[in-house]
């Protein structure tokens, strides 16, 4: 599915400088895809662009379908009228990663604020306010409803609002209707200027000839208004929760393995309605992004089913997923599949093979290949070009904290295999994807930085503390951008239009 070799990095919108102590769609996101246009990156990956549920990782959300308001810049906000330069001077001191209360806290005021007063205005872009609408309505009312509904309820899980609105009858939600109307059209303006803002960005990415990655998470959360939308495509019992929850088995890293709780779906009933709502779900995706990840792959093929009321993963089963026939159809009505498998973890033959039937790349990580000989798939010298090679991924140590922490053998093994680091060792893992026969190379920005163990995004055992790290304003430089296109033309993975550019 990759045509041509490129590069890029991966850097979700959170961890860019603001203003509003989160990263943003603003003027730091167009500054940084001018820096992957002087540095020659073909690719500006990206984790879910989701509304976070509770919690903060944008993998738990409340929609696979909206946008997350806290990406929407103020400042492109003032500048189309929506707030005065006055409203964001009472924004407080951030600290330098992510406080997602405290952003919250001051920033959903002024976007409801901003909503509101283009609401009511009579100027701005109402006829695109109404065409978004129209175009969106498949799942735009829905989520409006349900995070209307679920702030109405004091963030109670929509199980417990009253029966007449968790199933959805339509004399209550008519009612609801009717005494919201005007917080329901809020949430609609601030969908809109989400997407607005990230179909401009995303322009400007593309004139410069810089594709996106999009992430798509398998699963999604019970608390979302895709499951109170559509509970007979999940396993909801009679009182409407869950029968069986997604996880991993236990493993060398976790003895009881890993309980996820989303609820699973219901593959016949989805098969039955011809895969309707996954149809619509990466249509939506592939409007919004030119590749699209797609989280824990192995789960089409076969997935762990958890009682519920099981509190860990010990007793689970595999189950077989819906695979070549769920592909096929998302082929034949969509077309090619531009998706990127993350295969990673407990892969058996069985997943290869589903991947490599449907013709789309896996991932390679580098850190993954210095432990025992079978290990070694992580290695240059094992590809096949239809894959993506990263040295990490969000949920890995940066390189450099994997490097220092890694053991006596692994480093003698690192070293063997990539020679002297003069520039340290994330630069040699840099370079050896770089070099390798994979058609595309992918580098968390802390690697291109050299950034240690304090700047990696997740770690996924650990409950708090995850997804705030932040770049520094002036970290990335011209001198950096210079490294990186040097090595991305003797590696001939200049982007489209550079490559034109040269011929």
């Amino acid at each position: 599915m990759l045509s041509e070799r490129s590069s890029g990095i991966l850097l979700h919108p959170t961890s860019l400088p603001s203003h509003a102590g989160i990263g943003d769609f603003g003027p730091a996101a167009y500054a940084f895809a001018d820096f992957l246009f002087q540095a020659r990156q073909g690719f500006w990956q990206i984790l879910p662009l989701s509304p976070p549920g509770l919690g903060t990782s944008p993998y738990s959300a409340i929609s696979a379908f909206g946008g997350n308001p806290l990406l929407i810049s103020l400042e492109r906000l003032v500048e189309r009228g929506w707030l005065a330069e006055a409203d964001l001077r009472q924004l407080p001191v951030f600290p330098s990663h992510v406080d997602f209360d405290q952003v919250k806290a001051a920033k959903m005021p002024l976007l409801r604020k901003a909503a509101q007063r283009f609401v009511e205005s009579g100027g701005g872009d109402h006829e695109g306010f109404a065409k978004y609408k129209r175009e969106n309505i498949g799942w735009l009312e829905d989520f409006v409803l349900f995070n209307v509904m679920r702030t109405a309820h004091g963030g109670a899980t929509w199980a417990d609002w009253p029966k007449e609105l968790a199933r959805r009858e339509a004399q209550g939600l008519h009612h609801f209707g009717l005494e919201y109307q005007r917080e329901l059209e809020i949430e609609r303006a601030i969908q809109f200027a989400f997407f607005e803002q990230w179909r401009a960005l995303r322009s400007y990415c593309a004139a410069r000839g810089i594709r996106i990655i999009g992430d798509v998470a398998i699963f999604v959360n019970y608390d979302s208004a895709d499951v109170w939308r559509h509970p007979e495509l999940f396993h909801l019992d009679q009182d409407l929760q869950p029968t069986v929850v997604s996880g991993v088995p236990p493993d060398a890293f976790s003895a009881t393995g890993q309980r996820w709780g989303n609820p699973l779906y219901r593959w016949d009933i989805c098969k039955a309605r011809g895969y309707d709502w996954w149809i619509q779900r990466m249509a939506w995706a592939a409007r919004n992004f030119d590749l699209v990840r797609i989280d824990h792959f192995r789960g089409f093929e076969s997935f762990w089913e958890i009682p519920a009321a099981e509190p860990n993963a010990i007793h689970g089963r595999w189950v077989k997923g819906p695979a070549d026939d769920f592909f096929n159809a998302l082929r034949a009505a969509l077309g090619d599949l531009p998706i990127i498998a993350e295969d990673l973890g407990m892969i058996t033959a069985e997943v290869h093979a589903l991947r490599e039937r449907i013709g789309v790349p896996g991932m390679k990580v580098l850190q993954f290949g210095f432990g025992d000989a079978g290990a070694h798939i992580y290695l240059p010298h094992k590809f096949e070009p239809n894959c993506v090679v990263y040295t990490g991924t969000h949920d890995n140590d940066t390189t450099v904290g994997w490097w220092e922490s890694a053991s006596p053998e692994e480093k003698r093994h690192v070293l063997a295999y990539v020679g002297d680091a003069h520039d340290g060792m994330h630069w040699a893992l840099i370079r050896m994807g770089s070099a390798s026969v994979a058609r595309l190379a992918m580098v968390p920005l802390q690697d291109v930085l050299g950034l240690g163990s304090e700047s990696r995004m997740n770690v996924p055992s650990l409950k708090d503390g995850n997804w705030g790290w932040r770049m520094h304003p002036e970290s990335i430089t011209a001198g950096l951008a210079e490294k990186l296109a040097a090595l991305a033309e003797v590696s001939d993975r200049l982007p489209f239009l550079a490559a034109n550019e040269r011929e």
